[in-house]
């Protein structure tokens, strides 16, 4: 599959965009699954000890990273607005530094995720909307969308793992 797409749609947005060679049914479960999401949202040296979701509306999430080498932290916590299976995922996130010097922005961020499967590939479309154009510069600054480009190569190998089910 080809890399992923990263724009700025707005003073206030990331838009990022990337196909995957699998059902939409399926992503959503990379997706929304803890057990199949900590597989590929990590890579040496991090791990994900904490990925905890109710994905319903009003449902609750945590996910936390650590660096497995030097002990480092950090994670993002937030709520589910919208949930269509299979379709989309309208969340809020906030920012959790934990021991780290990493800015992601003052103020809590929209996510909207949305899988459009069209003969077995599924596009996935991640909008984030930040409070402002210095909090999206900041987050953009820390290399997030290289980092998501790295978990989503890993994404690829797991998708074809579960593909046999």
């Amino acid at each position: 599959m080809k890399p992923t797409e990263v724009s700025t749609p707005s003073d206030t947005q990331v838009m990022v965009k990337r196909d995957f060679e699998a059902s939409a049914r399926l992503v959503w479960r990379a997706y929304t699954e803890p057990e199949i999401l900590t597989r590929w949202c990590s890579g040496p040296p991090w791990s994900m000890p904490l990925c905890e979701m109710d994905v319903r509306p009003g449902g609750k999430y945590t996910w936390r990273w650590r660096n497995d080498e030097n002990g480092d932290e950090f994670g993002f916590c937030g709520e589910f607005l919208e949930v269509e299976k299979d379709r989309k995922i309208v969340h809020t996130q906030a920012f959790d530094r934990g021991n780290m010097d990493l800015g992601m922005g003052k103020e809590g961020t929209l996510i909207t995720v949305t899988f459009d499967e069209n003969e077995g590939v599924t596009t996935v479309v991640t909008l984030i909307e930040y409070s402002s154009k210095e909090d999206r510069d900041e987050a953009l600054s820390t290399g997030m969308t290289d980092g998501m480009e790295m978990n989503y190569k890993k994404l690829e190998e797991v998708l074809i793992a579960e593909g046999k089910l």
